[in-house]
């Protein structure tokens, strides 16, 4: 049987949990961020976890995870 590939996309931007949720990270820290406060930016570090409606396809783009 072949093999199934990685999305590289997904593999750059999730991990999977030991309980099988999906990890993220936070959207809009790259750039621009002189306009946006101190305490917005302070809670883009923190990880978020994908919404259960996202997580089965975030899954099968992650297969061997």
């Amino acid at each position: 049987m072949p093999k199934i590939k990685t999305h590289s996309g997904a593999k750059k931007r999730f991990k999977l949990t030991k309980n099988g949720k999906v990890k993220r990270g936070k959207a809009y820290r790259s750039h621009i961020l002189t306009k946006k406060s101190t305490k917005l930016k302070r809670g883009f570090r923190k990880s978020a976890y994908a919404d259960k409606t996202n997580t089965a396809a975030v899954k099968r783009m992650l297969p061997y995870a």
